[in-house]
């Protein structure tokens, strides 16, 4: 059976990948009461091609909001792996972003739009949520954004 929530991806035309495995010694999201925390996620395409690039160098802000879209996209489907069911989400506590970015760009709150907006259309008002976006002089595999996410669940 299919979810309001997974009903409005499909209607987005976004179908969830398989969750990425840890690259290291960590889990991809651990469950704590009613807490889900999802480790930082990649912009992984449906292929496993990472976005790489660095925002105010070779990358555009809208470069920037696709690559949080696909962080979005990938914590979506670790929060489907972590309860088998988006419906357990009762929201979307946090996400915190970080982007890869020179010294002067300071559009990181823009960027990370990206997968807030997303968000929002796939959870609905369960989507709103607190918010960091931080700026970093690298990340790993020279991806242009990283982000992790606090869900509270039913």
């Amino acid at each position: 059976m299919t979810g309001p929530i997974e009903k409005r991806l499909a209607d987005l035309g976004i179908v969830l990948p398989s969750p990425a495995a840890p690259a290291a010694n960590y889990m991809p999201y651990v469950v704590s009461g009613l807490h889900l925390y999802i480790s930082g996620q990649l912009p992984s395409d449906a292929a496993g091609a990472l976005l790489k690039g660095r925002c105010g160098e070779t990358l555009s802000v809208e470069e920037g909001q696709k690559a949080a879209r696909l962080c979005a996209i990938n914590l979506l489907a670790q929060a489907k792996a972590a309860t088998g069911d988006l419906g357990r989400i009762a929201r979307l506590v946090k996400l915190t972003g970080f982007v890869n970015s020179t010294p002067d760009f300071t559009d990181q709150p823009k960027v990370i739009n990206g997968a807030s907006d997303l968000m929002v259309e796939a959870l609905g008002d369960k989507g709103r949520h607190a918010r960091s976006a931080v700026g970093v002089a690298a990340l790993p595999l020279g991806v242009a954004v990283e982000i992790e996410a606090i869900f509270e669940l039913a």
